[in-house]
């Protein structure tokens, strides 16, 4: 049998994982090269009560540079919440985008499981939204409104898988 040629491809081989060690080594790139992408995010998210209060709203970033909030957009949720759902969404909303830049998810933080992220998503988008795993599926053109009228109050997370 003769020997395959460099430009021929080897079978991959099996760490002691069993994952192909191409596999594994494009993930830990990957993880690597995601890090740098996300460094902007923030370092914590704020409560929209708390962030209605302060004259010049804002988190610290991972990065060190400073994310600031429009007034209007947070004046906007508030309209949209009663007090106590105000007291519990975090803001920046998370919007994770994977591979398959078709689809987001939204993650649901805020307490009782999410409902307050569902509600600004459904209402905004006029529309229900599908829930599933923790997470809010809306795809492009939904991403698109959803952008439009949240800029400063929501932020992307790149992700190597959002819902499986």
């Amino acid at each position: 049998m003769p020997k395959p040629s460099h430009d021929e491809a080897l079978p991959m081989q099996s760490g002691q994982s069993g994952q192909p060690r191409y596999e594994k080594m494009l993930q830990e790139c990957l993880r690597g090269e995601l890090r740098i992408v996300n460094a902007g995010l923030p370092q914590s998210q704020k409560r929209l009560s708390n962030l209605l209060t302060e004259e010049y709203p804002y988190v610290v970033c991972n990065d060190g540079s400073t994310h600031f909030f429009k007034k209007s957009e947070l004046a906007y949720l508030a309209s949209m919440l009663d007090s106590d759902e105000q007291k519990a969404l975090l803001l920046p909303m998370l919007i994770e985008i994977g591979a398959n830049q078709a689809e987001a998810a939204i993650p649901m933080l805020s307490e009782p499981e999410g409902k307050v992220e569902e509600k600004i998503i459904s209402k905004t988008l006029n529309m229900p939204v599908i829930c599933e795993k923790g997470r809010i599926r809306i795809y492009k053109p939904q991403l698109a409104l959803l952008r439009r009228r949240f800029k400063t109050t929501t932020v992307y997370v790149f992700s190597p898988k959002i819902v499986a």
